[in-house]
């Protein structure tokens, strides 16, 4: 528990049960007070493992902007911190108190953490991801004045900025509508750089395959379009 401050960790999962159980071991018990996993509709043990590894687990429909929602609503009944991170290992838990903590001290509102900017495995994060960060983070620059280097999923925010933030991307959008949306609205944001390894198992939803790697370009873009688009 960080400064009496309640964290609760959202991981939102789609058939991740070889990666699930190792990521959530690794998790610092220490800060993190609830561990909500958040499933799409896993055909696997990913739901049965998760919550033999101490966690809460919630299935809702596909989509990984409505797990995070999803997830983030119920963590909002007693939490005054809410953390994200991905199921498939890759990203390091253990960060997630330098996440926190500026939040905590009350220094900033929303804390991401950057994977282009840490120490990578070789092989954990492809070119065209790098890529796709910067872009973004350069057009963000130019429109918000906020410069950012990733969009990954490891992050933290304090509960009312989120939930002042109008939330409406529920797919692949979903972080890069957060980064955008908390630029606009003058929230106190902080990227730190974070180590970032490869996943445990199982296939990347985006990465993975071309499908899902087209599905989630087009998502971005047409998020980062609307974004743009809507009144400040």
């Amino acid at each position: 528990m960080m400064a009496g401050q309640r964290v609760a960790l959202v991981v939102p999962t789609l058939n991740e049960a070889e990666s699930i159980g190792p990521a959530l071991a690794r998790a610092p018990r220490d800060i993190i007070d609830r561990i909500l996993v958040v499933d799409g509709g896993s055909r696997d043990d990913t739901v049965a493992r998760a919550r033999a590894a101490g966690a809460e687990a919630l299935a809702v429909g596909r989509g990984y902007g409505l797990a995070c929602w999803q997830g983030a609503q119920a963590a909002a009944r007693d939490c005054e911190i809410i953390a994200f991170m991905d199921g498939d290992g890759a990203d390091r838990v253990e960060c997630i108190g330098d996440l926190v903590a500026p939040i905590a001290r009350g220094e900033q509102d929303f804390v991401i953490g950057s994977r282009t900017r840490g120490t990578r495995e070789p092989g954990s994060l492809g070119w065209h991801q790098v890529f796709a960060g910067r872009a973004v983070g350069a057009v963000l620059a130019l429109t918000t004045g906020e410069r950012y280097s990733d969009m990954g999923a490891l992050r933290a925010i304090r509960r009312e900025a989120l939930m002042s933030l109008g939330m409406r991307e529920m797919t692949f959008g979903w972080n890069l509508e957060m980064q955008a949306k908390a630029a606009r609205r003058g929230l106190r944001v902080l990227e730190i750089p974070v180590p970032y390894s490869v996943r445990f198992g199982g296939q990347s939803k985006v990465a993975g395959s071309l499908g899902g790697t087209v599905k989630a370009t087009v998502s971005i873009i047409s998020t980062l379009a609307r974004v743009l688009r809507a009144p400040a």
